[in-house]
């Protein structure tokens, strides 16, 4: 990428005196605000609270979505689907994604801020380039987040209406499986989580810094706001198209129970030939992935960049 960087030309001061990446992309820097976090833990918090606001408002866009990936289902039949089950149900598994996702996004915040810091100060030793350095500090985020990958095992368990009379509710699931399979049987999936992770992590940073400076400038604080949604949703869009046949394989292999565990270029190509070997049914669901990706990642991109002011 030659010479992208995160960094905000304004913040470039403060840079040279504290390491942190993510002033860059906040105008008001690392002041430590009224609720006294430390301008380190207030990374993790901010990532939280952020993929908290974002699961609540996006919850149902989700379940289409995962019955769309798993099924093939078009949309419509999906929604039909879900409603068939009633209001009753359409929340059934929000906790798995709850927890995961609050974790997993203060983790991917806050990890990458923290393997920054520490690897800039090696780098700037060294003198390896910056980019390379926070690449690195992104990738070591993501495959992190991946040891979470249980949360998402459960919420495939419990979105998938064929398991509906075997799990009642989230910790159910987990003694379940790890009573009848062991803790293995929760981590089924883990390699496309991995393979998704890392690399997405890497472009989400790299490129974050580069979209808002080209986007117009914001002189009010909605305005700054509305930078960070289209900044936050045009990546998250981007690369849930990107990364779309790995979700379609991780929800297909989670969605068993027991068994042996398939490669997952195995599970891709099981999938692809059930669909008629077609690019097109293949990405079923991924013009919905798209939206609901525009929209979470621009709700959690603009929350928590808002967070770090006034936190």
């Amino acid at each position: 990428m030659g010479a992208v960087t995160t960094m905000d030309p304004e913040s470039a001061p403060q840079q040279q005196a504290l390491p942190p990446p993510q002033g860059k992309l906040s105008k008001s820097g690392y002041i430590t605000g009224a609720v006294g976090l430390s301008p380190r833990g207030k990374h993790y918090v901010c990532g939280s609270v952020a993929a908290f606001t974002n699961i609540i408002i996006t919850f149902p866009i989700q379940k289409v979505l995962f019955r769309q990936q798993l099924h093939g289902l078009r949309a419509s039949e999906a929604v039909r689907q879900i409603s068939h089950e009633g209001l009753r149900n359409l929340y059934r598994g929000l906790l798995p994604p709850l927890l995961q996702k609050t974790t997993t996004v203060a983790i991917m915040f806050g990890l990458y801020e923290d393997f920054s810091r520490l690897l800039l100060r090696r780098a700037r030793a060294s003198g390896a380039p910056e980019l390379l350095t926070r690449s690195v500090a992104a990738a070591l985020a993501g495959t992190a987040e991946a040891a979470l990958t249980p949360f998402e095992r459960v919420q495939t368990l419990l979105q998938d209406h064929r398991h509906n009379g075997r799990f009642r509710n989230t910790a159910h699931a987990f003694r379940t499986l790890l009573r009848e399979h062991g803790v293995r049987e929760c981590y089924r999936g883990l390699v496309p989580v991995l393979m998704r992770n890392g690399p997405s992590n890497v472009l989400f940073f790299g490129l974050r810094g580069p979209i808002k400076q080209r986007l117009p400038e914001a002189r009010s604080r909605a305005a700054n706001m509305i930078n960070d949604f289209v900044c936050g949703g045009l990546l998250g869009a981007g690369l849930g198209i990107m990364f779309y046949p790995l979700n379609v394989a991780k929800s297909r292999a989670q969605a068993q129970v027991g068994g042996a565990f398939v490669p997952c270029g195995q599970v891709l190509m099981t999938v692809w030939r059930e669909r008629g070997g077609s690019v097109v049914r293949l990405f079923r669901g991924a013009t919905l992935n798209y939206h609901r990706s525009l929209l979470s990642w621009g709700i959690i991109n603009a929350t928590y960049e808002l967070l770090l002011k006034v936190v």
